[in-house]
């Protein structure tokens, strides 16, 4: 098994966590919620088309579009605008991972939120959420794939 590496864009907002104290990541964290892309049109009164993830505390619904001629993947996050942690993690996974190709976000370590020094701050039960969408947005990919070959 090949290690994980972290793609850079979202290297940059885990060193932009590492860099603050434990009070300013809940912070920064509310911060990011603000900066959630729309969702798109076609989506917006079909979220009922979108995969929700159970295991979030809030409705938190992702579909990944894929784009074979390229390899990458477009990712489409709605969390509602009452649940900032949530969109926070949703807008962290968007600004990190969205666009990249297929590999470097399977190559993704699974460990993010511990990287990012949420725990003391955010409690397990809201974590999982956020692991719960890097995994469900891999496991999409890696069927993807498979299906391809």
């Amino acid at each position: 098994m090949t290690e994980q590496t972290m793609p850079q864009p979202l290297q940059e907002i885990v060193d932009e966590f590492q860099a603050v104290e434990d009070r300013q990541r809940l912070e920064l964290l509310l911060e990011l919620s603000k900066e959630l892309p729309e969702v798109p049109e076609k989506y917006r009164e079909h979220l009922d088309e979108m995969e929700q993830v159970e295991e979030c505390q809030t409705p938190l619904f992702l579909t990944v579009e894929f784009h074979d001629e390229n390899g990458t993947a477009e990712l489409i996050l709605a969390a509602p605008a009452e649940a900032p942690t949530t969109r926070g993690f949703a807008s962290i996974i968007h600004q990190g991972l969205n666009g990249l190709t297929y590999e470097q976000i399977l190559a993704t370590p699974d460990d993010l939120a511990d990287r990012l020094g949420l725990s003391r701050a955010i409690t397990p039960l809201r974590l999982r959420g956020l692991r719960a969408m890097l995994g469900r947005i891999k496991h999409n990919v890696r069927n993807h794939v498979g299906a391809q070959r």
